[in-house]
């Protein structure tokens, strides 16, 4: 059970992971090796930093590729190198022979895979081109995912297992935006990318349906900054690319990107 000086440390919604992510360290440090479901950033720098508390206990990310952002972990006693287990990755490859599967989004690809009813932890990237989609999928689950896929948003699909080797990674794509604002609240410059009034982007925010680098924040005064990846539940996520600087009337020139 984790004590409550190590709760401090997280977000109240976070602690159900939190002990979780605990008895998974406890359980290497007992000689188990634990492969986990994927994880995002956020789940990932809890696990990391609760087996940075563990001196028995080693760890391994993998997301299939260089810079994924949702990974498993393997953790192992420390006696045992985790770049030695298989951490179970399948690459699923989703085409079709139908002229609207270049229409296909990444929410049209990821709706038909939770429409399966597998949990989102068992899927990793997808990395949607104009004429396949790869998706990392656990590999406990990539049989019962190619046998059962069959549209995607409507659209007649097939399916195949194919070799990591082959796995192409999908360019990340950002509209940017340039705002000019009176300071760097979160609270504002949610209102202005999503185009919502300040009183409408203030009670979600303050009711959990915001995230910081994955991390719940119910404070719309918190200040971001370069590098700050924002998601507001229903309107989707942006980053901070860069703050500019400020205008003579005293406002701060802030570069966004917008995820599409």
């Amino acid at each position: 059970m984790v004590n409550d000086n190590l709760y401090a440390h997280f977000h109240p919604d976070e602690r159900p992971f939190v002990d979780k992510a605990s008895d998974w360290v406890q359980r290497a440090a007992d000689h188990t090796v634990k492969v986990t479901d994927f994880l995002d950033p956020r789940q990932a720098f809890i696990l990391e930093s609760l087996v940075n508390r563990e001196p028995d206990v080693n760890i391994r990310f993998d997301g299939g590729y260089e810079g994924a952002e949702r990974k498993r972990a393997v953790i192992v006693p420390d006696y045992r190198d985790p770049e030695d287990e298989d951490i179970h990755l399948q690459v699923l490859e989703i085409s079709s022979d139908d002229t609207r599967f270049s229409e296909l989004e990444h929410g049209d690809f990821l709706g038909a895979l939770l429409g399966l009813g597998i949990k989102r932890d068992k899927i990793g990237d997808l990395h949607v081109h104009s004429s396949k989609c790869h998706c990392l999928v656990a590999g406990e689950m990539i049989g019962f995912v190619d046998t059962e896929l069959r549209h995607v948003h409507r659209v007649h699909v097939l399916t195949d297992i194919v070799p990591l080797s082959r796995l192409e990674v999908a360019k990340v794509s950002l509209e940017e935006m340039s705002l000019s604002v009176a300071s760097l609240r979160l609270d504002g410059i949610v209102s202005d990318v999503c185009r919502l009034s300040r009183a409408k982007v203030l009670a979600p925010i303050q009711n959990g349906r915001c995230k910081v680098n994955w991390k719940v924040v119910e404070d719309p005064s918190k200040p971001l900054q370069e590098g700050d990846v924002v998601s507001f539940q229903g309107f989707g996520r942006f980053k901070v690319l860069e703050v500019e600087g400020v205008t003579k009337k005293g406002r701060i020139r802030v570069k966004i990107g917008k995820y599409i």
